[in-house]
Formats: C-alpha cells, structure tokens, sequence
C-alpha cells in the first residue's frame, strides 16, 4: 500500500479550506447556495482521497466511503452543531454532502475499473499476431516438416478453447470394450456374477 503524497497534499489543504468555511462563522450562503457548495465540497474532497492510497479498488472504495460520506460527510454537520459558530444543524446539508460524495465516488470507481481492464487488456494484447517468432523470409520461425522436438502436449485449458464440435472424433472401433470395474462397482459386479452361478 502506498501513498500518493500530491493528492494527500491536496486533500489536506481542501480539508483545512473546507472546515474553515463549514466551522468558523464565516457565510458563504450569501453568494453560493448553501447546498450547492456543500455538494461541491465534498464531491472535490472525495475525488482527491480515492486517488491517495494506491491499493486495491475494493479497498479504496471501501475506504473513501467510510471516510469521506461517512465520517467527513456526516459527522461534520454534527461536530458543526456543537460549536459556538451561530450555524444549525441542516438534515439538508447532510443529503447534500453524501449526494456529493456518491457521485464522486461513482465517477471515479467506474473510472478505476476501466482504467484496470485498459492496463489488463495491454498486458495481454499483441499488435502483430505471432510477433514473437523469427523472420520467416530470412527462414526463421517456419514450419519445415521436420519436428526438432517432441511435440507438447498441451492442457486441458488449451484442449477446451481449441475445441470443435465438428471435427472428427479420435476414437477408435476397438477400444469400445468396457473397461473393467473397480472399487465398490467390481464387488457389486462379482456379487451379481454369483448369483447368476
């Protein structure tokens, strides 16, 4: 787990910003609507904490919602209530923050996900196909007849994605005996040939 310290550096100084406007008696309410800033708020404040600790997506978003929508989103409205600030507490306000929070949570999980499948996607993708192979104009890399080693033998992953349902069965008319029991079904099978004798 690691930590991105320009995103904690923002989150920390948008925390400071946001705690002095939201504790101390200053009032913004005059030239923004109330809740508008408070959705901005916290929408901000969330975007930057998903993004400083790189870990698992589960884990960040776990995480950003405990801190952010809980925690920040709810219990700042309640810490704003106790103080000596001539500021209510507004159930309003509380929508607004988590109403924030969610989105920016939304955005950038969603946002995380399809980063993720892009770096998984890169992984695996090859821009000429049988790129790896030698240069068959100069001889290299080609199919001569001759076998240079045993052929592999490939697992039972491979068999099913290479599988044809069209394709000829392998089997030969010979090997349709039945093969002989063991365990439980041969004492079974001997139990029913005394019988018969």
């Amino acid at each position: 787990m690691r930590i991105r310290l320009p995103f904690a550096a923002v989150f920390v100084v948008l925390l400071l910003a946001a705690a002095y406007a939201g504790l101390t008696k200053l009032q913004l309410g005059e030239y923004v609507n109330d809740k508008v800033l408070h959705f901005v708020t916290f929408f901000l404040l969330t975007v930057v904490f998903y993004w400083i600790v790189d870990t698992t997506r589960r884990r960040t978003l776990h995480m950003t919602l405990v801190v952010c929508t809980l925690i920040l989103g709810v219990g700042s409205e309640f810490v704003q209530s106790f103080l000596p600030n001539d500021r209510d507490f507004d159930v309003y306000d509380i929508l607004a923050n988590v109403v924030g929070s969610l989105a920016a949570l939304g955005l950038c999980a969603l946002y995380h996900r399809r980063m993720l499948e892009r770096k998984r996607q890169r992984k695996t993708y090859n821009a000429v196909p049988g790129d790896d192979e030698g240069d068959v104009e100069l001889g290299e890399g080609h199919e001569n007849g001759v076998l240079s080693e045993a052929p592999r033998t490939r697992s039972l992953e491979e068999e099913v994605d290479n599988w044809d349902e069209n394709a000829p069965d392998d089997w030969d008319d010979d090997d349709t005996a039945p093969m002989p029991a063991t365990g439980k079904a041969a004492a079974v099978v001997d139990a029913d040939s005394k019988r018969a004798d």
